[in-house]
This record gives structure tokens, C-alpha cells and sequence, in this order.
């Protein structure tokens, strides 16, 4: 999966003027050169279709798993020493029946946004496991305070209300035979803004596995 994955990143990257067309809503046509700036009327209108552009559509899916992510660590410093399982079978189908709810409120397809939120708890495993060998084999790097595990978890049904809205406002790109270049872009993206590590970068490609149907 992650060859997979780093593989498709590559040939997004590669085909990179494609991409860029795509970027900006622009189908077939032809890009500006980069010397000629745009007149304030151009980049008015053309404000409207970068919004409604498929990497607009799905980057947001790239961004919320990161963020999604990050609360990975504090479940991990909020269990480590405690015993708790990282499995946790009642809790995971709280959040599936949950975000199936939101989706079918939304107008979305409820077996797609609960066959990418399994990825997303998935990921959030991946990194806690990851997160405990390195706190096994290091104990000096362990985290010195506990969290609130229900704290967190507040903060990660916001994330999850977020992703279920951008799941519900992309359909035609996830479905889209550019999608997973484009989330591949996003995520390459995201992964130098937020100077991620291999752990998480491993997860975030764990995360979007099933973005694109």
C-alpha cells in the first residue's frame, strides 16, 4: 500500500502540468504563462472556479486526516500507561454509526463515508502503535502528561463532522478518474506544510486509501 501510494505521488508529480490545469478548474484549456498577471476582473472570476475545482474538492480530505491524525497522539499519551487497548471495537462502531447518520443528513452516500472514516481509524491505530514502540524502546520520550481521552475525543468528532462535509461536497471528484493524483498531490503537499514524520506521513496514505471510488 505504501509503494502504492509513493508511486502515485510520483506520477502525480511528474505529470505536474496536468495537474496544474486541473488545480484550477481549467479542463482543456490552455494556462497562462507565469510572467502574465492577471487583471483584477480575471482573478475575480476565476476566484469562483478555483473553488469549485476537484483539487479544491479534495484537498480539504487531505488537510482534516492530518489534522485527524495529529489527535492520534494525544489518544496515545491519553492510554499510554493505563493499559487501555488501542483497539476499541465499541468505540470505532460509535463513530462509523455516527458518521453513517451525518452523511445520510448531508444528502451523502453513507457506505462510502464510513468505508473512508475505517480508513481513517486505521490510520489513527497505525500511529499509536508506532507512537508506543518508540515510548517502549525509548522511555525518556514518553509523554509526561495524561490528556483528557474525553477531551480529545471532542476534538476529533469536530474533525469527523468536518470530513463527513467534505465527503458529502465531493462526490464527482472522488468518483473522478483524476481523484487519486490529485489527493496524492494534496497529500504530498500537506505532508511538507506540517513537516510530517515517516510515522504519520505512512498514516496519511493509510488514511485517504479509500477517498477516491
Amino acid at each position: 500500500m505504501t509503494v502504492s501510494f509513493i508511486s502515485t505521488m510520483r506520477r502525480a508529480l511528474i505529470a505536474g502540468a496536468t495537474a496544474t490545469l486541473l488545480f484550477a478548474g481549467a479542463g482543456g484549456a490552455a494556462a497562462a504563462p507565469l510572467s502574465a498577471a492577471p487583471a483584477p476582473a480575471e482573478r475575480a472570476s476565476a476566484a469562483p472556479a478555483a473553488a469549485h475545482s476537484p483539487y479544491a474538492r479534495l484537498r480539504p480530505l487531505a488537510a482534516l486526516s492530518a489534522e485527524r491524525l495529529a489527535t492520534g497522539d494525544l489518544v496515545a499519551a491519553a492510554k499510554w500507561g493505563t493499559g487501555s487497548p488501542i483497539d476499541d471495537p465499541a468505540r470505532e462502531r460509535v463513530v462509523l454509526d455516527s458518521v453513517a447518520e451525518q452523511a445520510r443528513r448531508l444528502g451523502a452516500d453513507p457506505e462510502a463515508t464510513v468505508r473512508i472514516f475505517r480508513d481513517q481509524i486505521e490510520a489513527s491505530k497505525i500511529v499509536q502503535r508506532g507512537l508506543f514502540r518508540e515510548w517502549d524502546a525509548d522511555p525518556s520520550r514518553a509523554p509526561a502528561e495524561r490528556p483528557d481521552l474525553n477531551e480529545v475525543r471532542k476534538e476529533i468528532n469536530r474533525l469527523n463532522g468536518a470530513l463527513v462535509r467534505a465527503i458529502a461536497a465531493s462526490p464527482q471528484a472522488r468518483s473522478a478518474p483524476y481523484c487519486a493524483p490529485l489527493v496524492a498531490v494534496s497529500a504530498a503537499r500537506i505532508r511538507y506544510e506540517r513537516h510530517l514524520d515517516p510515522l504519520h506521513t505512512v498514516a496519511l496514505a493509510r488514511s485517504l486509501r479509500s477517498v477516491c471510488g
